[in-house]
């Protein structure tokens, strides 16, 4: 009668495992970013502990958004940063008491950018005073709009920073947003609470504005 095999250890290799290669214990399988949906849901969820007395992690939520707010404050601003970290300051904080307002079917990012927005307009309000021009070029000033216009000439520096001080609040700061930060002019009218068409026409009279004053400086 034959004998039968003896009962296979766990812990021994198969007869073939010895054949395959061995993966290198130091490779990591690369990591996906988040997608929209998942950053959106990643940005509830902290609401929502904020909201359930996690006061700490507001920080957390504030992180994501502190370098687009703090370029976008300095571009309204201007140079001070003493001042533009002030009303920073002011915006987290009317943020925190207002977030248990937040409408979830608006964009955590968009919220925020108008209360930076609102922030940065009272403090020029207060100060009336106009910001002291800056080098756009340092915060990767790059314009998203494919018609040829004063974005173009970003590499003039002071130039163009001069021209754009010189332009009325509104159309500078719908200038900021939609050419500076990128923002399509839907959600630019959200932040600053116009029309879509309001947005596009203080662009064109910005833009022709501009395209005189800085040829007028060459």
């Amino acid at each position: 009668m034959p004998t039968p095999p003896p009962p296979s250890n766990p812990h021994d290799p198969s007869p073939d495992a010895t054949q395959r290669p061995s993966r290198s214990p130091h490779r990591v399988p690369p990591v996906s970013p988040p997608t929209a949906l998942e950053a959106r849901a990643d940005d509830l969820e902290l609401v929502d502990a904020v909201l359930a007395g996690a006061s700490e992690r507001f920080s957390e939520l504030v992180r994501r958004y502190d370098g687009r707010l703090r370029a976008l404050a300095y571009k309204l601003l201007g140079a001070d940063r003493d001042r533009m970290d002030d009303v920073l300051q002011d915006a987290y904080l009317r943020a925190y008491r207002g977030l248990g307002g937040y409408r979830r079917d608006a964009d955590l990012g968009t919220w925020l950018y108008r209360i930076t927005y609102n922030a940065c307009i009272d403090e020029l309000r207060r100060q009336r005073r106009r910001p002291t021009p800056v080098d756009l070029t340092e915060r990767s000033w790059e314009p998203v709009a494919s018609t040829p216009g004063p974005e173009d000439a970003v590499g003039a520096g002071d130039v163009t920073a001069r021209a754009l001080a010189a332009l009325p609040d509104d159309q500078r700061i719908t200038v900021v947003l939609v050419d500076g930060e990128g923002l399509d002019n839907v959600t630019a009218a959200r932040i600053l609470g116009v029309a879509p068409g309001t947005v596009a026409s203080r662009l064109s009279r910005a833009r022709a504005t501009m395209r005189r004053l800085i040829g007028e400086d060459r």
